[in-house]
């Protein structure tokens, strides 16, 4: 049984350049002879396999000079070669008329045009590289203003959401960025929101009073919109909303994208698929259903679903491209577009209007943001931790000090570690991420992480236990280990009585106590066995600093620093005096 044909692979992932405007350019000399006006094109292959289809990704523009083409050639094998160009996924055939060549075989010319592939002769003055690096270019120009579309897009997007009217806000930056209708499903399915950008087709309608693209939203039922607006589909082709639809619905057709971007309005070419629409039928209801349906789909819980659905789904209904996008929050909002075509950059721009709309639809005043604000507004008024601590979750407390193994942490990374240690409470400065992970449970290794571990203390012990959770990171870094916890004091220490060992500890160190550097390197030193290569790591010094700040303790104290008795009363006095 004869296997079905493999479809074309899908283009790449590189912004498409119209093959109007590599046939526009006056250098290169391309002219058409055969298959459609337009096509895209993502880049140039140059190619002289008699099949070429083991050798192609999908969207080039395959240029040959012939060379393969055997004397015999007829309909029949040209035929062949085209078939394989389009199994291949090749946008478009550029033939060179020279060295091999001198004319572009008929049975080439017929064969592209009944096969509906585009077929460009290269005269003999330009090259095939010229060409490829023209494809390049007007690729590159693309890119460049796909990424100035959506970095303005996203700053209005941005600005929209600090508005007073967010998410209806969003929605009108978001329906004037992509040229079409955004709606908010809320978790029954019901519109929450809906806003469209519109452009009438027509010189004289309303759209140019009002300086072109519009956008209208409804920040409630779609009730609240006007019914029968007309608005350009493809030049010359209008159709209005039926005075019986739903006035939330998206309009029939959806004009130049403009508006909110702020980028000049393109124009609305003629859409694939849009039978209904240039028919004047009324599409509305159609879309509007397709788009609700849908929205189901990716709506987390949805009647007859065992699972959750996927987070983005994409389909067509009435000429008009749809796409969904879950918004991750409990109730289960949903993000819906529809729009007359699907461009470079679209759905970048949603996902970051996603984002926004989660976060604007989330819940509030309740939970652990409220806690957490409160606890806020305490310290700025001059409470003190031990009133906090118990709106951050209990009153007992783990300080971790940690560094990833490898590069510099983000705060994407802190957050996750954060998240492993089931704490929200992260910061992140000077390449150290500090955790302050609940009492009662316990630090353990994380794979990638270095960690310094202070111990469960309440508030009041927060800014003492900063710097041993620093000092035990210190040394779990100049030692190679995953997970260091500090210490409690030697048991010995114990039998003295304190305000005696400290008065001892203060008159040893008194020499070396104003420079703070100086006990704080000693203790390091000590502590790692006099080690200058693991101390400077542990400090983040030189390790030249280290031997002078060391030799410096050894002149102020007067103390040979090699005898094993002096190390040992220094790490006593070190050890009894508060960090």
């Amino acid at each position: 049984m004869p296997s079905a044909p493999a479809s074309p692979p899908a283009p790449p992932p590189t912004p498409p350049v119209p093959l109007s405007a590599l046939l526009a350019r006056g250098d290169l000399g391309l002219v058409r002879l055969a298959g459609p006006e337009e096509a895209d094109v993502h880049w140039a292959q140059v190619s002289e396999m008699a099949d070429p289809l083991p050798y192609l990704l999908g969207g080039e523009l395959l240029l040959t000079a012939g060379v393969q083409v055997p004397p015999s050639a007829g309909a029949a094998y040209f035929g062949a070669y085209v078939r394989r160009i389009l199994e291949a996924g090749g946008a478009a055939l550029g033939f060179g008329v020279a060295p091999v060549h001198d004319t572009v075989p008929g049975e080439l010319v017929a064969a592209c045009e009944a096969h509906d592939l585009p077929l460009l002769e290269v005269p003999r003055r330009t090259t095939f590289s010229a060409v490829a690096r023209a494809v390049g270019e007007l690729v590159a120009r693309a890119r460049l203003a796909e990424l100035r579309r959506v970095a303005e897009a996203q700053r209005s997007l941005a600005a929209a959401a600090s508005r007073p009217d967010p998410v209806p806000s969003v929605l009108r930056q978001l329906a004037a960025a992509l040229g079409g209708w955004a709606v908010l499903f809320g978790p029954e399915g019901a519109v929450a929101g809906s806003a469209e950008s519109s452009e009438d087709a027509s010189a004289g309608a309303s759209a140019s009073a009002s300086g072109g693209t519009s956008a209208n939203a409804s920040g409630g039922t779609p009730a609240n919109a006007s019914a029968g607006m007309s608005t350009g589909v493809s030049a010359g082709a209008t159709v209005g909303v039926s005075p019986g639809a739903s006035a939330g619905g998206p309009p029939a057709g959806f004009g130049a994208r403009a508006g909110a971007t702020g980028q000049e309005p393109r124009p609305a070419g003629p859409s694939r698929g849009t039978a209904d629409l240039t028919a004047g039928r009324d599409p509305g209801a159609r879309v509007r259903a397709a788009l609700a349906e849908l929205a189901r789909v990716v709506r987390p819980g949805a009647p007859g679903s065992s699972a959750p659905g996927p987070s983005s789904a994409t389909d067509t209904a009435g000429g008009a491209h749809l796409a969904a996008y879950g918004l991750g929050t409990a109730p289960g909002y949903v993000l819906g577009l529809a729009t007359d075509r699907r461009e470079p950059g679209d759905h970048t721009i949603a996902s970051a209007a996603s984002v926004l709309l989660t976060l604007l639809t989330g819940e509030r005043g309740s939970g652990p943001d409220a806690s957490w604000a409160a606890a806020l507004v305490r310290l700025l008024l001059g409470r003190g931790p031990a009133e906090v601590a118990p709106l951050l979750g209990g009153e007992r407390w783990t300080l971790v000090h940690a560094r990833p193994d490898a590069g510099v942490p983000d705060a994407e990374a802190a957050a996750a570690l954060g998240e492993a240690l089931g704490s929200p409470l992260v910061d992140l400065a000077d390449r150290v991420v500090r955790v302050l992970a609940p009492g009662g449970r316990p630090v353990e290794r994380r794979a990638g992480w270095t960690l310094g571990v202070a111990e469960v203390t309440g508030p009041d012990d927060w800014p003492a236990v900063d710097d041993r959770a620093a000092r035990a990171l210190g040394r779990a870094l100049a030692t190679r280990s995953p997970l260091v916890r500090h210490g409690s004091g030697g048991r010995l220490a114990d039998l003295l009585p304190p305000g005696e060992a400290e008065e001892h500890a203060r008159a040893l160190l008194a020499p070396i106590a104003g420079t703070p550097a100086l006990p704080r390197t000693l203790r390091a030193w000590l502590s790692l066995h006099g080690s200058w290569d693991r101390t400077a790591v542990a400090l983040s010094v030189h390790r030249n600093t280290v031997r002078q700040r060391i030799a410096r303790c050894a002149a102020l104290l007067d103390a040979d620093l090699d005898d094993p008795d002096v190390r040992m009363e220094l790490w006593f006095a070190l050890r009894r005096l508060p960090d």
